[in-house]
């Protein structure tokens, strides 16, 4: 069975390094790195089913989810990779980036209560065409449960 880090009910459920707002490409370098960590709750999985309209019962129904082969309920890998678009419109690059792809991996489930961190790092950068490539994980204790890469549109101060 996989160890699973938890956030203690008294915390706050969403925690990072860095405040919200903008960091444009001029100022962006290789290496820089952003993160939050959140609690996934049964509202979230319950909300994030109500917008996607994803109702799949391994989601949703304890019985159900049983009898698979996660023996239990998980979280929907979409709203675990939500909370990597969460850090690059918010922290890195942040307000004002615009997405152009991202690539996923899912290499573990998240289960209610998972504290999950996702985290963003900057490897490339474009200035001509203001293309930012960023490596993206996500993970719960020392499980990496989702890995991918992110390609956006970083904001300017040349454009503001």
């Amino acid at each position: 069975m996989l160890q699973r880090n938890m956030i203690r009910t008294d915390t706050p459920a969403m925690l990072d390094n860095m405040p919200r707002g903008t960091i444009c490409i001029e100022d962006l370098e290789i290496g820089m790195r952003r993160h939050l960590r959140k609690q996934i709750t049964d509202r979230d999985i319950e909300l994030f089913a109500e917008v996607s309209t994803d109702r799949n019962p391994v989601h949703l129904d304890d019985g159900y989810a049983r009898d698979t082969i996660f023996q239990g309920r998980i979280a929907h890998g979409m709203l675990t990779a939500g909370l990597i678009s969460a850090v690059i419109g918010e922290q890195l690059p942040g307000h004002g980036t615009v997405y152009l792809g991202q690539t996923l991996k899912f290499l573990a489930p998240v289960r209610p209560g998972d504290a999950v961190l996702a985290e963003v790092e900057v490897r490339e950068i474009d200035h001509s065409r203001r293309r930012v490539t960023l490596d993206c994980r996500c993970a719960v204790g020392d499980t990496v449960v989702l890995k991918g890469e992110a390609l956006v549109l970083a904001p300017s101060r040349k454009f503001d």
